[in-house]
């Protein structure tokens, strides 16, 4: 009997390692429920929902291949190797087939279960999936892993050109197994369930990650190059939590982009390209996670900004996590997230500069508070976005670049169509003000009341600028002497 475990894998179609067991035999999966491990990774409520909605869908898929899913309990990884060797005399498994991830404790926990199972003459067969190319493949000519992203996808076209990677074939059912599937649980304790109307914007399956892949493509992908950037229009993709969840693979987007510009990857249709270079981005930052372990234990990737004197400020915290800090662009970003698990990509970079530049508070903070909340939750992705913006990590936008928000709300939600959306308190405001209303409460036709700014962007934006400063001297110092 072959065993495949299951994790942010969830599909059939193009599924590395369960083409892999099938191929060998029999196969039987399974699926860890670990609530505590999750916990401490911070994983949002939604995103373990669209878990368990997504593994429910895969299980009917699995049935109609004879391919019993089992449910395990481990509540934190440090138990997968007894869990899993359980299973395999249970069922006398001869061989486990797994699926690559690359967080620290990702790594450590297949390591586990790896040294666990060779012990009792299981043998662990591990795949490349999640990727397009294996952390390790892609270094610089000194041998190290790429700091800056453009010299990465550099290396990464050169290796599309020879060769692109290969779908796996269609899996055919197995003769009939004697053993059952387990019931998949529609919740697990310590993660409440999503109001329908969150769910209601993230159907599960397999079926729905193509249909969104192949509209994108037929409808949007064109004009990706202009519309991503704005905030009030569904110009974007929409599929980044089913590529975290693994219900539809980067292969397979590849494909699908490259079938629709005649097989090109870095020239032909801009928006076709400029979308292969955030499937690329995604890339970076995984193979970051493997050569730069640090990142994965909260630490700046850009270890001399440890020193940076971030604030203690928990009121501003706390009203930049409500939607409350005066500036209607960030509130109405805030307040998306909140309702939906999900964020656009140009409003992430533009609340995360103001937190940890305007209010100069810590991005570990944010970093925190957005994967427990996005559905779309991945700690590479997250991290290395936040990094970016908080000019602490690999290619960081340079400490002096700073977003004014009011500058890039009207530039990116010009009419203010996206603030009216979130913040219906402003719904009546014009064009010009919306963007930096400077009213008192009592002005307001519908009588709420919106906050006036918790900070001065022009005077928060030199004190961060003379915290980097100071950083940059002190540096300069300590190679002196």
């Amino acid at each position: 009997m072959q065993l495949i475990w299951l994790r942010s894998d969830l599909r059939v179609h193009d599924n590395t390692a369960l083409a892999a067991a099938c191929e060998r035999g029999p196969t039987l999966a399974v699926w860890l429920a670990s609530p505590g491990q999750w916990q401490a990774h911070d994983d949002a409520p939604c995103k373990v929902d669209f878990w368990l909605r997504n593994l429910s869908a895969l299980r009917e898929q699995l049935a109609a291949l004879n391919i019993p899913l089992l449910i395990r309990q481990a509540d934190t990884w440090d138990q997968a190797p007894a869990v899993l060797s359980q299973l395999c005399r249970e069922y006398q498994v001869q061989a486990l087939h797994l699926n690559d991830e690359y967080g620290i404790h990702e790594s450590r926990r297949d390591q586990a279960v790896e040294i666990a199972l060779s012990q009792s003459g299981v043998g662990v067969h591990r795949h490349l999936d999640q990727l397009l190319f294996r952390p390790g493949s892609i270094l610089t000519r000194s041998g190290s892993y790429f700091q800056v992203f453009s010299q990465f996808r550099k290396v990464c076209h050169e290796r599309l050109h020879l060769a692109l990677p290969t779908l796996q074939r269609a899996i055919a059912p197995q003769a009939p197994v004697d053993i059952s599937s387990d019931p998949v649980p529609g919740q697990i304790s310590g993660f409440a369930t999503p109001p329908n109307s969150l769910r209601a914007l993230w159907p599960a399956g397999e079926a729905e990650a193509h249909q969104r892949l192949q509209r994108f493509v037929d409808e949007v992908a064109e004009d990706y190059q202009q519309l991503r950037d704005i905030p009030a229009v569904a110009g974007t993709s929409q599929l980044s939590a089913y590529l975290a969840a693994g219900v539809v693979s980067p292969r397979q987007c590849l494909h699908q982009a490259l079938a629709h510009n005649r097989g090109e990857f870095d020239s032909g249709n801009p928006g076709l390209v400029t979308w292969i270079n955030e499937l690329l981005w995604r890339e970076f930052y995984k193979h970051i996670l493997v050569g730069y372990p640090r990142v994965s234990r909260h630490r700046a990737f850009r270890p001399e900004t440890e020193a940076l004197p971030w604030r203690h400020a928990p009121d501003e915290l706390k009203a930049w996590q409500e939607g409350r800090t005066g500036i209607p662009i960030i509130d109405a970003a805030m307040r998306q997230l909140l309702a939906t698990g999900w964020m656009h990509n140009r409003l992430r970079m533009i609340v995360a500069m103001f937190l940890t530049k305007n209010l100069l508070i810590d991005w570990r903070e944010g970093e925190r508070f957005f994967m427990r909340h996005l559905i779309d939750g991945d700690l590479a992705a997250n991290n290395g976005g936040w990094q970016w913006s908080a000019s602490t990590g690999t290619d960081a936008v340079p400490y002096f670049r700073i977003f004014n928000p009011v500058s890039q709300s009207r530039r990116f939600d010009s009419q203010g169509r996206f603030i009216r959306q979130w913040l219906p308190e402003l719904i009546d405001m014009d064009e010009k003000n919306i963007h930096n209303p400077l009213f008192e409460c009592e002005l307001f036709a519908n009588n709420q009341c919106y906050p006036q700014p918790i900070v001065d962007l022009g005077s928060s934006r030199q004190r961060a600028l003379d915290a980097f400063k100071q950083l940059s001297t002190r540096q300069y110092e300590e190679h002196q002497f």
